[in-house]
């Protein structure tokens, strides 16, 4: 039985309506050219993007959207989010393999021929889509190459070198937004980010992520609330390994959309890094492809509730090449545009073979789990690790939004 009410078919895969019923517009900026960010041997391996958009063309999901392709970040825009010392010190680490410094030519970020013009076009493609989310046609924007959240100003982190997250938002705020409301789901504090608008009362940072004693970049505490104007406009849960579907839906209902909706934005931008996969080589949480298609759609409706659908969804993390990343980004690209895949939809056969001849083993269908997650609602006194990780950042931050920390209803 179809774990969502089946009201179309494309190409027979069965279509869920998705908050939009069946009207979403959405725009994918996306072209073969991204492939080109590419460290080498390397956990972020480009092909976890090929094999997405081979997915999401075999299902039908591509017909839903208007493909737009990417053009790369020119040096004025760039100077919005980067320092020209950094700026210049990737340029010649495009041109010599033995560059050191600024945070390249290290094992997280080792230097490749290109990396500059590479870098620049996934900036580019995130700044092109906040464009587009703009001007309101479409309403949402996918750039599943983006969210590289953790470069910063002056050196590369965490395989980031352009912080193409920073680059939208500033485009957005410079195309008249007033307020934006900036989500990151990423096993990763999105720390970059943060720091890029820490002390900035237009955007409210929210960041869910494994708790950074445990794991990169060490920052990301409830206690990083933000600073002067913007005390209040940086929020952080710091989630224990472990966490699961059910664990991570409670976290997420009981502090994202009550601080999203009290800081009423003109846009909603989110950074879906799908590392928190129950089998992601690189971290420790425990979801499913079925909670993130969940987190998804719960981001989606956020964004019609309070932004008058406005959206610009990022890529990010995501180390599981082939069973994670190509199905949680094809459900991103396909709840955009309005039509969710089931859950129960097998994988088509062409790409299931093209997945063996890479070596890999393919998933049989568009989910995992046989049943929904069975999420209990975040209440005050829990004395779980998780529990008191919602009740710390609720504490840390919802006054200053006006709220009650302590009342389930906010």
């Amino acid at each position: 039985m179809p774990l969502c009410s089946t009201l179309a078919t494309s190409g027979g895969v069965a279509i869920c309506p998705s908050v939009c019923g069946m009207g979403c517009a959405a725009a994918l900026v996306w072209d073969e050219a991204y492939l080109g960010y590419d460290f080498g041997d390397h956990p972020l391996n480009p092909v976890r993007l090929d094999l997405t958009i081979r997915l999401a063309r075999e299902l039908g999901v591509l017909d839903g959207v208007r493909i737009v392709p990417p053009t790369p970040a020119d040096e004025r825009q760039l100077l919005t989010v980067h320092d020209a010392g950094y700026l210049s010190a990737v340029r010649r680490a495009s041109d010599d393999p033995a560059f050191e410094g600024y945070g390249l030519g290290t094992s997280d970020d080792p230097v490749f021929p290109g990396m500059y013009d590479a870098s620049a076009l996934v900036a580019g493609g995130s700044a092109l889509a906040a464009g587009l989310v703009s001007d309101g046609a479409p309403q949402h924007a996918v750039n599943i190459a983006g969210g590289l959240h953790h470069a910063m100003r002056d050196r590369a982190s965490g395989f980031c070198i352009f912080n193409d997250v920073v680059l939208g938002i500033r485009t957005l705020l410079a195309n008249g937004a007033a307020r934006i409301a900036y989500v990151d789901v990423d096993v990763h504090h999105g720390d970059g980010v943060q720091a890029a608008f820490y002390d900035d009362p237009q955007v409210l940072t929210i960041s869910l992520h494994q708790d950074p004693r445990t794991l990169f970049p060490g920052t990301g505490l409830p206690s990083e609330i933000g600073a002067g104007a913007a005390e209040g406009t940086s929020i952080n849960v710091a989630l224990p390994p472990g966490t699961d579907d059910a664990g991570w839906l409670r976290a997420f209902r009981a502090v994202v959309p009550g601080a999203v909706r009290a800081f009423r934005p003109d846009v909603l931008v989110t950074q879906c890094g799908c590392d928190t996969y129950h089998d992601d080589p690189l971290a420790n949480l425990e979801l499913t492809v079925d909670g993130q298609r969940t987190a998804i759609a719960e981001l989606h409706a956020l964004a019609h509730d309070v932004a008058g659908g406005r959206w610009l969804a990022l890529g990010g993390g995501g180390y599981g090449l082939v069973r994670c990343v190509p199905r949680t980004w094809t459900h991103l690209i396909a709840e955009a545009s309005g039509q969710r895949v089931a859950l129960d939809t097998p994988v088509p056969p062409g790409w299931a073979a093209h997945v063996r001849e890479l070596g890999g083993r393919p998933p049989q269908r568009m989910g995992e789990r046989d049943a929904p997650a069975d999420v209990v609602p975040w209440m005050p006194g829990g004395e779980s690790w998780l529990d008191r990780a919602i009740l710390a950042s609720r504490r840390a931050v919802f006054p200053l939004l006006g709220l009650d920390p302590d009342d389930p209803r906010d």
